[in-house]
């Protein structure tokens, strides 16, 4: 791109289409040059017959929060679901409130991103009302988008009905690990015992360390209160994670260091 070489960007280009993660380098390269670099570009493919150009030019919007005016509106209808799905999520990116009717019709859509991304902006627009059954449904399953889906509830509200709803998640081994990640999108400095608590449970000690590092976020230059190697945290860690390396936290030493965090 910054050589302005049409066939090295080709080849990008088809390297990005034969990714299996949606071309995420490419649209991280779009994304780290500045908007006046790859605005020729992103012209050519918003309206190109190629799909996946279609696509990059939305997702290279998203990253810049550059709104396509007119052209969103047919965006968020074209055939092709990523851009569709992608489009929908620009929407909520620009709160493009006159959009509204038409990003909840996408509620209907047979596919499952699109779905979560027309709840997900509906949200944004403050229409969580309409959004929260398919954000639900979306965290339940407990798949790769139910954190942005369970985010996005907690945000629509009310609290007391998303902390019930994360209290059934808790209660299936299932869910559970999501239940404790979310707690730490609740913005509660209040809950550091209960992580505590969750952080001997070598199943969800992963997730009780995410929720840390997100409500607490000083902890992140404390030494101690983490490790890469879990099978020191006695059998049952080294059981669960066997030789595998997973950052968790070291319950007894964050337990020693929240004494004087809970004190301030």
């Amino acid at each position: 791109i910054e050589q302005g070489s049409d066939n090295k960007i080709r080849q990008a280009v088809e390297l990005g289409r034969a990714s299996d993660d949606d071309a995420r380098g490419l649209v991280g390269a779009l994304a780290w040059h500045k908007a006046e670099t790859i605005s020729p570009l992103v012209r050519r493919w918003i309206s190109a017959q190629d799909a996946f150009l279609r696509y990059l030019a939305v997702a290279a919007c998203r990253e810049h929060g550059v709104d396509p005016k007119a052209l969103l509106t047919n965006l968020m209808r074209d055939p092709d679901v990523r851009v569709r799905a992608n489009s929908l999520h620009l929407a909520g990116v620009l709160q493009r409130l006159d959009l509204v009717h038409e990003v909840a019709g996408a509620l209907d859509a047979d596919d499952g991103s699109v779905r979560l991304w027309a709840a997900w902006t509906l949200n944004e627009l403050d229409r969580g009302d309409l959004a929260r059954a398919e954000l639900r449904k979306v965290a339940a399953t407990n798949g790769p988008n139910a954190p942005t889906a369970l985010r996005a509830l907690i945000k629509a509200g009310p609290q007391d009905d998303v902390r019930a709803f994360m209290g059934g998640l808790l209660k299936s081994p299932d869910t559970a690990s999501l239940a404790v990640r979310g707690a730490g999108m609740l913005g509660d400095r209040s809950i550091l015992p209960w992580l505590v608590q969750q952080m001997r449970i070598p199943a969800l000690a992963a997730a009780a360390g995410g929720a840390l590092l997100e409500t607490f976020p000083e902890a992140r230059g404390i030494d101690g209160l983490f490790t890469l190697d879990p099978t020191t945290l006695g059998p049952d860690f080294e059981d669960h994670f066997g030789d595998f390396a997973m950052k968790v936290p070291v319950a007894e030493n964050v337990r020693m260091w929240s004494n004087s965090v809970l004190q301030k």
